[in-house]
């Protein structure tokens, strides 16, 4: 599923607004050890953002490559916005960006993932936030996650993923080390209790 397929109307599918928290056995090297906060799923696919990632980019890097500040600017920066959080959202549009963010802030290009988080992908957000009027917690990602028709199911199902409900604490949580294994803290897992080969939890 693509970002295009996000719609302010649509249904909420089962896995929205949920982690899935890669097992042991995880294959796919761009998911060992990944957090992914669920934004989307339907028969048409599934869509997240991997929110343990590191990134070497920061807010200035952004607003440089998309002519929204110069170098002067940046000095002018609110302490805020100088320090937001970017990080890597996952394999797929690795260069775009996408803001996962609290309620507080809406414009008419946010998309609703729960009742308290939202999603907003175009340029008025990274404007607010360098002026400092942004939302009260927000993160961007670079790139995204995606999985097509059917395609997670069969994950889940061959025991690649857990899954739990996702928190907005966890979510805008700036300390990426060790938000694995509070992730699993979630479900009460102790992350030596899991192996590849384990049933589901």
């Amino acid at each position: 599923m693509g970002i295009s397929n996000l719609k302010k109307d649509r249904e909420r599918g089962f896995f929205d607004g949920q982690f899935l928290i890669a097992m042991p056995g995880m294959a796919d090297g761009n998911f060992a050890r990944a957090v992914v906060y669920m934004c989307a799923h339907s028969a048409a696919g599934a869509m997240g953002f991997i929110i343990n990632r590191p990134q070497p980019v920061t807010f200035s890097d952004v607003l440089l490559h998309l002519d929204l500040a110069d170098r002067n600017d940046l000095i002018m920066l609110p302490e805020k916005a100088r320090d937001f959080p970017i990080q890597c959202g996952g394999p797929v549009e690795s260069g775009r960006g996408f803001v996962l963010h609290s309620d507080d802030y809406l414009s008419d290009s946010s998309i609703p993932v729960t009742d308290d988080i939202s999603l907003t992908a175009t340029l008025d957000i990274v404007r607010a936030i360098s002026d400092g009027r942004g939302p009260r917690r927000a993160t961007m990602l670079l790139g995204y996650a995606g999985w097509g028709p059917g395609q997670l199911e069969n994950e889940i199902s061959s025991n690649g993923w857990l899954n739990c409900t996702g928190t907005e604490d966890l979510i805008f949580d700036r300390v990426l080390e060790g938000k694995y294994e509070r992730a699993l803290a979630l479900m009460g897992i102790n992350p030596a209790m899991l192996s590849a080969e384990a049933g589901h939890a």
